[in-house]
């Protein structure tokens, strides 16, 4: 009972530190969002904005240039969107992984609920938007309102504080995940062509290599991961697949299992911390160099701690911060400057900024609650603890941000630069701030007003009574 009592509280840690990096993230990227809208529409200010990200990235050797597709140098927001993001994307694949190995996902009733919810948060918004784009040039966008931003999402939940109960948060973390999911089939599905079988061929033999060096080889090393999967990267970029597909591929390679078993890791750590003699620690108190055996003993200790965590764990842990502070709100920087002096009130109640509009706010909203009721309602998942369905219908508002992920696809189905195009991708990266702005907002002024009065403190038992109402 104990060992249970312990492995939840380590469970719940986790959980706690993983969301907390998510809506820490959320507030960088709504103030990236918002500097890039204000930057956007300052005269003189604005053309350099969209002028700097036309630029050329060059990193050569010789007469090769890494950053370069299709023989011809990225410019800098091809390097955000197609480099960078396939770092965030690789982020998700490990995610991924270990929400398939030990999280959320891991078992089946306990992760049926947020996947029914996911699929109906995708299939809604993306039949609404049918509705409104059927016979229209925008049908192509289709899959624009089907993602949820989980950083947004999070940092919104985060001003409620604790009032938020926890198997909540867990619920929107794991809905986003399966929704990324499906938004990395989609892009490898929909958004490919050109296919060069030569590089595709290549490709395969990087992850060939990079799946017999983690399944077979049990390589540790991240630098194998990170060099082999950077060369796959380029492949991929290169074969016509899209290259953020390659950062997922990549991550599904790195290894789950540790080196050192905890038992082996903890056994190591006492042979080595014995070896300080009682008779020392008066020495070892006053700050001093130490000797070489000490130093050894230490260095020991340093590398059992990196074997007992697992090379998936670890990267995970090490990009999660560049992905959340630095790659996603560069991301939001470049992609969400709409220059607004001069848009037509006409364009947001019509064309593809309504159809994004409507797939965000309703579509999101009645896919995730009604396919959750009707799972919960057959008796195929519990409800998550402590919550009602008043929280749920909030938490469901709240999926109809979607922004990262909607810009990017968006900016994959009009990224080919015709002024047609150019229009179109202006509409609905406008239709996709507004959208994720007033789901958002309905999401926290319904949760404020449904969830209790007081904190919600989660219990370390299996207690499922409500939480208390002031």
């Amino acid at each position: 009972m104990a060992s249970n009592n312990a492995l939840n509280r380590e469970a719940f840690y986790a959980a706690r530190k993983s969301l907390a990096h998510h809506a820490t993230g959320g507030n960088v990227l709504i103030l990236a969002t918002l500097l890039a809208l204000i930057v956007a529409n300052i005269p003189g200010l604005g053309s350099l904005y969209n002028d700097f990200w036309n630029q050329e990235m060059r990193l050569q050797i010789g007469d090769f240039n890494i950053f370069s597709h299709a023989g011809h140098p990225m410019t800098v927001l091809q390097f955000i969107n197609d480099a960078l993001m396939a770092i965030f994307f690789f982020n998700i694949g490990l995610e991924i992984k270990r929400e398939i190995l030990v999280g959320e996902l891991s078992s089946f009733r306990q992760a049926l609920l947020p996947i029914m919810g996911a699929i109906g948060g995708m299939l809604v918004p993306v039949g609404l938007y049918f509705v409104f784009a059927t016979g229209t040039d925008y049908i192509d966008g289709a899959a624009i309102p089907m993602a949820t931003d989980i950083a947004f999402s999070l940092g919104v939940i985060a001003m409620l504080g604790s009032r938020v109960p926890l198997s909540l948060k867990i619920f929107l973390t794991t809905l986003a995940v399966v929704d990324d999911i499906g938004g990395i089939i989609v892009i490898a599905l929909f958004y490919s062509s050109h296919i060069d079988v030569a590089f595709l061929g290549y490709a395969a033999i990087g992850l060939g290599i990079l799946f017999t060096g983690g399944a077979l080889l049990k390589i540790q090393s991240k630098m194998f991961y990170f060099i082999i999967g950077g060369v796959v990267w380029f492949l991929v970029l290169n074969s016509g697949i899209h290259p953020t597909i390659a950062g997922v591929l990549v991550a599904l390679c790195v290894p789950a299992v540790p080196v050192y078993a905890p038992k082996k890791y903890i056994r190591e750590i006492k042979d080595n911390i014995r070896k300080f003699s009682d008779d020392e620690e008066e020495d070892l108190s006053r700050r001093s160099i130490l000797s070489h055996e000490q130093m050894d003993w230490l260095k020991r200790i340093e590398s059992a701690s990196d074997r007992v965590i697992s090379p998936l764990q670890d990267m995970e842990d090490q990009i999660h911060p560049l992905s959340s502070y630095l790659i996603i709100p560069l991301f939001a920087f470049a992609n969400a400057g709409i220059y607004l002096l001069d848009v037509n009130p006409a364009t947001v109640i019509g064309g593809i900024s309504i159809a994004i509009i409507v797939g965000l706010i309703a579509g999101k909203f009645l896919g995730i609650f009604i396919f959750s009721w009707l799972t919960v309602k057959l008796g195929l998942a519990p409800m998550p603890e402590k919550a009602d369905w008043k929280m749920m219908a909030a938490i469901s508002m709240l999926g109809g941000i979607g922004f990262t992920v909607s810009l990017f696809i968006a900016g994959l189905t009009f990224g080919d630069g015709s002024p047609k195009s150019a229009q179109l991708l202006s509409d609905a990266k406008l239709g996709i701030v507004i959208g994720s702005f007033i789901s958002g907002l309905c999401g926290y002024l319904l949760l404020k007003a449904f969830l209790p009065k007081t904190d919600c403190v989660e219990k370390q038992s299996t207690s499922h009574e409500s939480c208390s109402r002031g």
